[in-house]
This record gives structure tokens, sequence and C-alpha cells, in this order.
């Protein structure tokens, strides 16, 4: 949720607080002045006119929170999703030919999604593109990275796949 809309909602609960306590301090002070005989003199009015400062002083903390929220606290970028890396060969290092690496239909099926996505893309996301297992893209990945045509990277839960 945007840092914003938590500040109008802070303001939107401080108006309903405030809504309360003028009506329960209505409440009060005509039950304080039907009970009490003593006039101003009363205890209670004194125990009427605490509680209103408390409660006044909660309502505006509130107020201030929430138009802090909304003026003055920045807005933080939220990465939905984690920045694909994109494969920077090293000075003389040449990237590898589709022909020469000797892959399986399955591998290139891989290889070719790879290539097609700028070389990278989550383990996860290959295993709904290929509709093959979770263990099947495994162990293909698995043979894949042992003859150096990919490198994975664990990212939360799940992996990047990077061709090499």
């Amino acid at each position: 949720m945007k840092n914003k809309h938590v500040g109008y909602t802070i303001i939107g609960i401080a108006a309903i607080v405030i809504f309360i306590i003028i009506s329960y301090d209505k409440a009060l002070v005509d039950i304080v002045n039907t009970s009490c005989s003593h006039g101003t003199a009363c205890p209670m009015n004194a125990i009427i006119d605490t509680q209103r400062i408390i409660s006044i002083a909660i309502a505006a903390l509130l107020l201030v929170g929430g138009l802090a929220m909304i003026f003055f606290v920045k807005e933080k970028e939220v990465v939905k999703e984690i920045v694909r890396e994109k494969v920077e060969y090293k000075e003389g290092k040449k990237p590898k030919k589709k022909e020469d690496l000797k892959l399986d239909k399955e591998e290139e099926r891989i290889y070719d999604l790879l290539v097609a996505k700028e070389n990278s893309m989550y383990q996860s996301d290959l295993v709904k593109e290929t509709k093959l297992t979770k263990v099947k893209i495994t162990r293909i990945l698995d043979k894949m990275e042992a003859k150096k045509i990919i490198k994975r990277q664990r990212r939360g839960m799940t992996n990047i796949v990077f061709l090499d």
C-alpha cells in the first residue's frame, strides 16, 4: 500500500475517533450534570477535563501521523520482480554457439527460451513455459550446468538461470 493511502486511512480513522470522542464526551457531560449535585465543584468534572485532554491528544497524534505519511514520508519502490541480470561476456570470451553445444531436444528447448528471454529466466518460469515437472527441469538444468552452458543463482525460493 502506498504511503499516501496509509496516511489517508489514518486520517479517516482519526476522524472516526474524533466523532466517538465528541459523542462520548457529550454523553458523559450529560450524565455528570444530571447525577452530580455539587455543580462545577464536583470531582467528576475534573475527570471529564482530563479525559477530554487525553482524547484530543490521541486524535491529534493520529491526524499528525496521517498528514506526515501523506506529505513527508517518501515512497519506497517495491520491487515486485527481481530485475533480470544480463549476462555480460568478459573481454576475449565469446558466447558459445548453439551448434557447438551438442544439446538434446529438451536442453535445446530450454536454451532457446533463455535466448528469447535475454539470456536469463526464473527456474519456476521455465517450469511454466515448458510444462515439464520441477524435477525434470532440475535434472535438465543440472546436466546443462555440468556442460557449462548455464549458471544458476539462488533468489529467494527459486533460482535465476543464466546462459554461461
